[in-house]
């Protein structure tokens, strides 16, 4: 029975937290106004959140409101670039959830994409000038992902 509870409460808090953003979103049309209010209620989502959930399972209702982008682009990265050190690795890890705050209370599908779409941008740049050759890397893990299929 507590499962179906928190199950409830956790579904009440993700739905309210689109409820909010719509209105958010109708009310102040503005952009400093609205980007105002957007900050205002961010952080309140979480910490509802945490009444009910762990840390892990928070991160996986985000990535739910989030297409899952961030573990599927960072596991993209690991597999394109397997040379990365931890460093590196981790600030990938860190700038993609940072897009995903931003993307969470984006008013749309077309608008989430688009902050990881910046993020990734920021990415790429900061890989090539710590001397990645991006196309030569991707060219390798497409390589390496047809010689995959090809022993299945």
């Amino acid at each position: 029975m507590e499962d179906k509870k928190v199950y409830e409460n956790v579904l009440n808090i993700v739905c309210n937290r689109y409820f909010k953003l719509n209105d958010i979103y109708r009310d102040f049309p503005d952009k400093n106004a609205r980007d105002a209010e957007l900050y205002k209620h961010h952080f309140e989502f979480e910490a509802d959140l945490a009444n009910y959930l762990s840390d892990s399972q928070i991160e996986q209702v985000k990535d739910g409101m989030t297409y899952g982008v961030v573990p599927k682009t960072y596991e993209a990265h690991l597999e394109m670039i397997p040379s990365l050190s931890e460093e590196e690795k981790l600030q990938i890890l860190n700038w993609l959830k940072e897009a995903r705050e931003f993307a969470i209370d984006a008013e749309n599908a077309k608008a989430k994409h688009a902050w990881f779409g910046k993020y990734k941008g920021r990415v790429n740049n900061w890989l090539s000038k710590r001397g990645y050759n991006l196309d030569v890397e991707r060219k390798a893990w497409y390589k390496r992902i047809e010689e995959k299929k090809k022993n299945k």
